[in-house]
């Protein structure tokens, strides 16, 4: 099962000069891991590299933002695939110390800051999860309540009008044996409008 971060963690590392500053957070798309390293060279306005890397599906990126090709952002990328990590944005802040690393030392140096950053790290499952929606007769209000409850689902909303519309958050692993027991209880009497994914 993937794993995400449950906060960010930090390093930071003095190598021939150099300070390196690293940051490994969850993060779920590559607009917000944008953002995130626009605010890191606001804050760093000196840093001579901003370089990351995220894995979130089909949204990862590797940047060696000045860098060699291929010594900042892929390193840092393997990192978090070799963790088997997801949804996670690392960062290094470089100020350059005046020593000429070298490729195979800036490699090691954005490796081991990620690397040490990970060492604190609490690693969580990810759950995927499935948003329900369904409207209901006001005679089987009850029944769809407690079997959502006894799942431990999180309502999102429930809106009474000619129907009771109910909606709720559940793990995907859930989400169809649910629907199968409770179009079973109510004789096929519920109306399933969406089944969006997480």
């Amino acid at each position: 099962m993937p794993k995400t971060l449950s906060a960010a963690v930090h390093s930071e590392l003095i190598i021939r000069k150099s300070r390196f500053i690293g940051c490994v957070q969850p993060m779920a798309n590559r607009p917000d891991a944008q953002k995130v390293v626009a605010e890191l060279r606001a804050r760093h306005p000196n840093a001579n590299h901003v370089c990351w890397a995220l894995l979130a599906g089909g949204q990862s990126a590797a940047v060696d933002d000045g860098e060699p090709s291929g010594t900042a952002g892929r390193p840092m990328l393997e990192v978090l695939r070799h963790q088997e990590l997801e949804q996670v944005l690392a960062t290094v802040i470089r100020y350059f110390g005046g020593v000429k690393l070298g490729a195979s030392g800036l490699l090691r140096a954005y490796t081991d800051c990620i690397a040490h950053a990970l060492l604190g790290a609490e690693k969580i499952d990810i759950v995927k999860t499935s948003i329900l929606q369904c409207a209901v007769p006001y005679a089987l209000e009850g029944l769809v309540r407690r079997e959502v409850e006894r799942i431990r689902a999180s309502w999102l909303s429930i809106r009474h009008g000619e129907y009771v519309e109910l909606e709720f958050a559940l793990p995907d692993a859930d989400a169809k044996m649910l629907i199968a027991t409770l179009n079973e209880a109510a004789g096929g009497k519920i109306r399933w409008t969406t089944l969006q994914n997480d």
